[in-house]
């Protein structure tokens, strides 16, 4: 099948000349790259103003519920004040410990002043950087126009609420998007050399270190000895290898990263967790609404990363959306967060974005249009109404 059609193309008639590549259709340099940044601008800009107008009606600082919720709080406390903040709950057992965020993020926001402002000012830098990672990606793949909803696409996920936030998601969004478009150039020390910071911002920065050792290996094997491959397959895992590193030597513990994690309730139980959630939910359970998202948001996930391997994208998308999606499916704990954590997995788009761009503008305008009004409601009720971490 032609991923960038989603038709399989007619065979050749015996003897007849191959067919000359098809390149994607652009619209010149820099324009709709332009565009896109355009469309993520207003979707995202319009969800923050949401966000910001029901925080002022609550007689909340808009800033502060932008720029200090959550985990937000955390990382403005590390670049604030370094590592070694630990809070203690005697009732639950739980130990939470800074150890467990990553330190590119806060370093940037301490860089910049430190503050709810700084690390927005990273943020929504990252944020826009990634809406033209994720374009370049789409463009590449699909051609212009289906880039540019691709990124539409993205934007207005129920939890894109967070790319408008003092989160490392924009941030990881950014280095992993423009990895990938580097490894469909086969760039190899690009692609490396962003992976290296996305093991610096977030555990899940490990999926781009994947997407560009898994097919380095390859190539390895095929018999391309070129040094930038040797170099990118060995040096991508080194920035999230360093900080996992540095958490067990500071620990005294050679897995002391993990150990962190288990003390907030993060761990990695093959999916069991999970399975028993949904379960929950089938049978009945009384669940809340963010469980239930959560259970939908899953589902669908699954069948696009089914989509997106029948499409047989390149190597490098499936590996990185293949490893997030083992992550977040394989992981317990915070399962209200887990389409937080799917957000950098752009790629599983590429199907709905194929298909849109088939269809008529006003329809792709209607189905953008649709999803970004709930986008916005749902982000608005997380931030300022649901009492579980986002």
């Amino acid at each position: 099948m032609d991923v960038s059609t989603g038709r399989t193309p007619p065979a050749p008639a015996p003897g007849a000349p191959a067919p000359a590549a098809r390149r994607p259709e652009t619209a010149g340099p820099g324009g709709s790259a332009g565009r896109a940044l355009a469309v993520f601008a207003v979707l995202r800009g319009a969800g923050a103003l949401v966000v910001a107008v029901g925080a002022w009606w609550a007689g909340r600082d808009p800033v502060k519920v932008l720029g200090g919720s959550w985990d937000s709080f955390w990382y403005l406390s590390i670049a604030a004040h370094g590592y070694g903040r630990t809070q203690m709950w005697p009732a639950s057992d739980s130990i939470q410990s800074d150890a467990a965020f990553f330190p590119l993020y806060p370093l940037l926001t301490h860089l910049l002043g430190g503050g709810p402002v700084a690390g927005l000012a990273v943020a929504w830098t990252a944020a826009g950087a990634a809406a033209v990672g994720v374009y370049r990606v789409g463009e590449r793949m699909l051609g212009a126009r289906a880039g540019v909803l691709l990124v539409a696409l993205w934007a207005s996920l129920p939890h894109a609420v967070v790319l408008t936030l003092g989160y490392t998601e924009p941030l990881l969004c950014a280095l992993a998007a423009w990895a990938l478009y580097a490894l469909l150039r086969e760039r190899w020390m690009w692609a490396a050399s962003l992976a290296v910071l996305a093991g610096l911002t977030r555990p899940t920065g490990i999926a781009v270190a994947a997407a560009v050792t898994v097919p380095a290996l390859r190539e390895l094997l095929r018999g391309n000895r070129a040094p930038a491959v040797w170099a990118a397959a060995l040096l991508a895992p080194a920035g999230w290898a360093a900080y996992v590193g540095a958490v067990g030597a500071r620990r005294h513990e050679a897995l002391g990263y993990f150990t962190v994690q288990r003390q907030w309730g993060s761990r990695f139980d093959f999916g069991a967790g999970t399975v028993g959630v949904v379960d929950r939910v089938l049978t009945g359970g009384n669940v809340t609404v963010p469980v239930a998202v959560t259970v939908a948001a899953l589902a669908v996930a699954l069948l696009l990363a089914v989509l997106l391997l029948l499409d047989r994208a390149p190597l490098p998308l499936l590996v990185y959306t293949g490893t997030l999606l083992v992550i977040t499916v394989g992981g317990a704990g915070f399962f209200e967060s887990k389409p937080r954590f799917l957000l950098p997995a752009f790629p599983l788009l590429l199907p709905l974005a194929a298909a849109t761009a088939r269809a008529r503008p006003r329809t792709a305008v209607a189905v953008t249009a649709g999803l970004a009004g709930l986008s916005y409601g749902y982000g608005a009720y997380l931030l300022l109404m649901a009492e579980v971490p986002l």
